[in-house]
């Protein structure tokens, strides 16, 4: 340390602990009986040998503990020991204002811009020919906060020390806040990720891991760098596929950013560690129950551990979410509630909730009842003794309407990160009105959170507490988990045949219960259920295989196969199919199995693993041929013509889309008729043979206009105009890919439809029409742009030399 670090080091420790202890300077001079300027220069580091005497009075006056005090007192000396003397004449050397204070700096909105300025290049552009995006994922701060003033001090003094604020070189930092469950980790990490946003202009990354989540798994390392890529702009086509290449092209897009990334509730070390950024710019929080030991040993983390809230602030957390006369009248109560509590953030808030909640009962009768409760259930072991949060969650139950304790038993079956009204009302098998009076209720207490609009998630904590009561109480837990599945099986499979009404129906079970209305009208609604039920479906999927109701499992994964598709969902897509072979093994199901193969081996494809794809396929043609199923090896011929078509083998991708034609025929399919004629005469169109392939596609548009397949009429018009287009019938080749444009335009389909627009610019340009291919590349761009998919670059490249040519 040099010797002006030995100088702030004593400074920044004075004003660490007079903060810590509440105290002002005015304050502190009155308690240790030295004047205000000299604690003021002592802070600022300008007295450069504060004498010992002095330094015992200040601790003496904030009540350090023997190891602070000591503390100090080293720091004091340190100083002392390290000023150099002065010539006579010789003007006293000022040391620079320690980290802790205020800083000389550029202003957070110039600095921004100027990095932003050095980032572009002439054109004032960045390198990827736009200003790179800057996420916002703080979630908002916890209202109420109170305490916890010497750990924030903490954390912003590591931040300072590192660079963090002024021009030093940068380092990055890792800090590590651990603690039991409720102690207030994730409070404290966004409260502090708040204060500091300013610092780190180029955005916020935040992700809750679930390390320790008590009925779902934690989100994988995979998942949350995919994540982390769509709030940087990447689009699902692009994530790579292996853990590796997606760790590799993240910390790509970190380089040179200064950025903030929270990692919320890692399991371990390991959990958090590919989520670390590469460089040099960056600050990670990561909160987690355990004690990351091997980041701070290998990554250098920074670990902050927090303990309970002390009485004090326990009180003043109580009393921020009361009436201040209700507080005034009854001191003695309020201590009494926050001893109950055990200083522990989570029930504070629990019982603050349910007393401001009932602003008639006397705050000393609402102890007195919580605490005859208390002998109600053993605590809840949190790894601290004296934290009852069992016992704290007890008293809340005991006061809920029948209705509602009901459904926060229930609420433990389901694994998802949240549950629509919709989906608690099956859960619980009540009416959507009494479904939506308990979950006010409950929300209304604290227990449950209304993230959004009529959606609602719950705490790790009180999830594992509704798990153990509904075991305890004996609630019906194995029909609720029915109703539900039953409810996302029936949901799922109407959506997936409103997005595409060529698929084949499945053979659901009938629901348990009454039947389930229509949740779901046309495509556009089915699409926006899928959205919002993403990743519960996920979870929905990993619990049931885990419950054996292997069922549910291939029908959910199954709904689900053309939304992930279409959304570029791949890495998902295959990971829902794992699932859905494994549970078809389990039960035997080799009609289910062939399904699941098929589906994982059409997901590899678009991942582009292509070995994997083409052995899932194979497998899927061997059971469906074992089954006799030729409708299903049809489907499955035409998955390995698209194997092939990605990998430029347009003659093995015919041979395939021949067979698929052949076997459609045998089985009088003609939705498969139709699909495989116009598979046939694409890649004839590819293979030279335009002539031929017009015939063929022009059969698969007879059969899809009398199926009113208005999709399978889009794609089959494209390939018209492909043929049509080399054949130098350009007048034709307009038409076919008009028609698909405007066909995928009203089916909401959109990067199908600027593929489309982008051939019919090439045909333009080749009819010798330039200023129209312009006018048409520049609509495909646009919309290529707008869902940020690669294949912009490739109409980027068009108007280029559409531009040098003309």
């Amino acid at each position: 340390m040099s010797d002006v670090g030995h100088g702030r080091r004593f400074g920044a420790l004075l004003r660490l602990h007079r903060s810590a202890s509440g105290l002002t300077q005015e304050e502190l001079a009155e308690l240790s009986q030295l004047s205000v300027r000299a604690i003021s220069d002592m802070e600022r580091s300008r007295t450069a040998r504060p004498r010992r005497r002095s330094v015992l009075r200040l601790a003496d006056a904030l009540q350090l503990s023997e190891s602070d005090r000591g503390q100090l007192v080293s720091a004091s000396r340190a100083a002392e020991a390290r000023e150099p003397r002065r010539e006579a004449g010789q003007p006293e050397t000022r040391l620079s204002p320690d980290p802790a204070g205020a800083h000389t700096r550029v202003p957070p909105r110039q600095a921004a811009a100027a990095r932003a300025g050095a980032r572009r290049g002439p054109d004032g552009m960045t390198g990827r020919g736009a200003m790179p995006p800057v996420p916002r994922q703080l979630p908002p701060a916890v209202p109420h906060f109170t305490g916890r003033q010497a750990e924030l001090a903490t954390l912003t003094a590591l931040l300072d020390r590192t660079g963090g604020s002024n021009g030093s070189q940068p380092t990055m930092v890792i800090s590590a806040i651990g603690g039991t469950a409720g102690i207030g980790k994730t409070a404290l990490a966004v409260r502090w990720a708040h204060g500091i946003a300013e610092r780190f202009p180029d955005g916020q990354l935040y992700v809750n891991l679930r390390g320790y989540h008590p009925a779902a798994r934690p989100v994988g390392q995979a998942a949350a760098i995919r994540g982390f890529l769509g709030a940087l702009n990447v689009p699902p086509a692009r994530v790579p596929a292996s853990l590796e290449e997606q760790t590799a092209l993240y910390r790509s897009l970190l380089a040179g950013r200064r950025m903030l990334i929270v990692l919320d509730n890692a399991r371990d070390a390991q959990h958090a560690r590919p989520l670390l950024p590469g460089c040099a710019d960056c600050l990670v929080i990561i909160t987690s129950r355990s004690q990351l030991a091997g980041l701070v040993a290998a990554e250098g983390a920074h670990l902050l551990s927090l303990g309970l809230l002390s009485d004090e602030e326990a009180r003043e957390l109580l009393a921020a979410r009361l009436k201040p006369a209700r507080v005034a009248g009854e001191p003695a109560a309020l201590h009494e509630l926050a001893r109950l509590c055990a200083g522990l953030p989570l029930a504070l808030n629990i019982v603050a909730a349910r007393a401001a909640a009932r602003p008639r009962l006397s705050l000393t009768a609402f102890a007195a009842e919580l605490r005859d409760n208390r002998a109600l259930l053993d605590a809840l072991d949190t790894g601290d003794p004296v934290a009852s949060v069992r016992a704290v969650f007890s008293w809340s139950f005991q006061n809920l309407t029948d209705q509602a304790a009901r459904m926060f038993r229930l609420l433990g079956v389901h694994p998802g990160p949240d549950i629509s009204t919709a989906a608690a009302t099956r859960l619980a098998g009540t009416s959507p009105q009494l479904a939506r009076r308990a979950l006010a209720e409950l929300a209304s207490m604290n227990i449950l959170a209304e993230h959004s609009a009529a959606r609602f998630a719950l705490h790790d904590l009180l999830r594992a507490y509704a798990i153990e009561e509904g075991r305890v109480r004996g609630c019906d837990r194995h029909a609720a988990r029915s109703r539900m599945l039953d409810y996302y099986m029936h949901t799922a499979h109407d959506a997936a045949l409103l997005l595409n009404p060529s698929r084949d129906v499945l053979a659901l079970t009938q629901p348990r219960g009454e039947a389930l209305a229509p949740e779901l009208h046309d495509s556009a609604e089915a699409l926006a259920w899928f959205e919002t039920e993403h990743a519960v479906l996920l979870a929905i999927i990993a619990d049931a295989a885990t419950a054996g109701l292997d069922h549910h499992v291939g029908q959910i994964s199954w709904s689900m196969a053309d939304y992930l598709d279409r959304r570029g969902h791949w890495h998902d897509w295959a990971a829902t199919q794992r699932f859905a072979v494994a549970a078809a093994q389990r039960a035997g199901d080799r009609e289910a199995e062939a399904r699941a193969c098929r589906g994982l081996g059409r997901a590899h494809t678009e991942l582009r693993t292509y070995q994997a794809a083409q052995g899932q396929l194979s497998l899927a043609v061997d059971l469906y041929g074992q089954l006799r199923d030729t409708v299903g090896q049809g489907r499955t011929h035409l998955a390995l013509a698209r194997l092939w078509e990605y990998q430029d083998q347009h003659a093995l991708a015919l041979r395939h889309a021949q067979q698929a034609l052949d076997l459609f025929r045998a089985a009088g399919h003609p939705s498969g008729q139709a699909s495989a004629r116009n598979a046939v005469g694409w890649h004839r169109a590819h293979l030279g043979s335009h002539a031929q392939a017009i015939g063929d596609c022009q059969q698969a548009l007879v059969l899809y206009h009398s199926l009113a397949d208005t999709r399978g009429e889009a794609a089959t018009n494209d390939s018209l105009g492909y043929a049509y287009h080399h054949l130098g019938s350009y007048a034709q080749a307009r038409r076919c890919y008009q028609a698909a444009v405007d066909l995928f335009r009203n089916l909401g389909d959109k990067y199908n439809e600027a593929s489309s627009l982008s051939r019919l610019g090439d045909v333009h340009q080749d009819a010798g029409n330039p200023g129209a291919a312009f006018a048409v590349w520049k609509d495909a761009l646009a919309v290529l742009s707008d869902l940020d998919h690669p294949d912009a670059e490739q109409v980027r490249a068009k108007l280029r030399r559409g531009h040098l040519v003309n």
